[in-house]
């Protein structure tokens, strides 16, 4: 019996000092949409989907472009539409449209085309920047703590707010009579420091209501380079 506690005791050990495997950060998935749009639902549910799964952080942005034709959505913001039309410049798109997923800030694809999505995110993972990030929320600030990359980047330091759910009935619009469900919708972005591939630590202030937060850095190119989230419970 002695012998059998100690051999048990001696296993418990083994699995408390091995070493835990490295995790990747998640990819990063922001989905340019609108309940404005009757093609967006499809989208919309792909995101939630995508949500479930540990390796990625899904961004659910509300553009405001189709707020002037039947309904307003209300989580849309000239801040969405202004990220969008960003990354259809540093991808070279002619123009911008809903739904549109794009996937770590370099590839896009229409975002009710499961097969383009996922090829989307297959090329992401192909390529995939690795600048350790960390958060943590505290009474309203977010404390975040950047590792020094391995090699030479730049770029900005965004905070990005966001709510898990909203279920809203639409009266009007393309949607009119639907009731859209959303998931990890956006709800604010702030550029707060710049990066220069050095390690640091900064510490702002979280402008926004929400129930998680996102400290990501991405570079100039579109590229994002490391990400964080937290819950942000003590906002």
């Amino acid at each position: 019996m002695i012998k059998a506690c100690a051999l048990l005791a001696s296993i418990c050990l083994a699995f408390e000092i091995a070493p835990a495997e490295a995790v990747e950060r998640p990819v990063v998935v922001e989905l340019f949409t609108s309940e404005g749009c009757s093609s967006c639902p499809p989208a919309d549910a792909l995101l939630a989907e995508l949500a479930t799964r540990p390796d990625v952080l899904a961004l659910s942005f509300h553009v405001d472009y189709w707020d002037r034709l039947g309904w307003k959505d209300p989580f849309s913001s000239s801040v969405a539409t202004a990220r969008q039309e960003r990354y259809a410049e540093l991808l070279r798109l002619a123009t911008v449209y809903t739904p549109q997923i794009v996937v770590d800030g370099k590839w896009q694809a229409v975002g009710s085309e499961r097969a383009e999505v996922q090829h989307a995110l297959d090329s992401a993972r192909g390529n995939h920047a690795e600048v350790p990030v960390s958060l943590a929320v505290d009474h309203g600030l977010a404390q975040v703590k950047i590792a020094a990359a391995d090699n030479p980047v730049s770029g900005t330091i965004l905070l990005i707010g966001f709510d898990r759910r909203h279920v809203t009935a639409v009266a009007r619009g393309e949607n009119s009579g639907r009731t859209l469900a959303h998931i990890d919708v956006v709800r604010g972005v702030e550029e707060v420091a710049q990066f220069d591939g050095r390690a640091r630590a900064i510490e702002a202030p979280i402008r926004w209501q929400c129930d998680r937060v996102a400290a990501i850095v991405q570079a100039s190119d579109g590229a994002i380079l490391g990400v964080a989230v937290g819950d942000s419970k003590s906002l």
